[in-house]
């Protein structure tokens, strides 16, 4: 296998999955578009690519090799999903409570009528 294939295999097959959660990321909730939620969600998709592309090449340069060669996939795999879903989780959070939640808003509820 080509040695760049092999370095970036992990990226490569995930790439696609990675776009359609980073599509259904910038798509929901459909309101509101702001600028600052667009500098947001382009900031955390950004990120979360950066995160899973580094922790992909550190798990290929650190994964134990008397294991055989597809252990290095694996793990890069894991590593790099793992961070991707961690970093869109945490900006998914962080999204609802600064850009497009009920406080971010001016909204509050009632002390009575509080979602559960």
């Amino acid at each position: 296998m080509n040695p760049e294939v092999e370095l970036n295999l992990a990226l490569i097959l995930f790439l696609p999955w990675f776009l359609i959660l980073g599509a259904l990321y910038w798509i929901y909730p459909r309101a509101p578009r702001t600028p600052a939620r667009r500098s947001f969600d382009m900031a955390a998709l950004a990120l979360a690519t950066a995160a899973a592309a580094l922790g992909m090449y550190w798990s290929m340069f650190n994964a134990d090799r008397q294991f055989g060669g597809m252990w290095k996939q694996v793990l890069a795999t894991s590593v790099s999903y793992g961070l991707f879903l961690g970093v869109m989780t945490l900006a998914l959070w962080a999204r609802h409570a600064w850009i497009t939640g009920p406080r971010a808003r001016g909204k509050s509820f009632p002390a009575s009528s509080k979602p559960a």
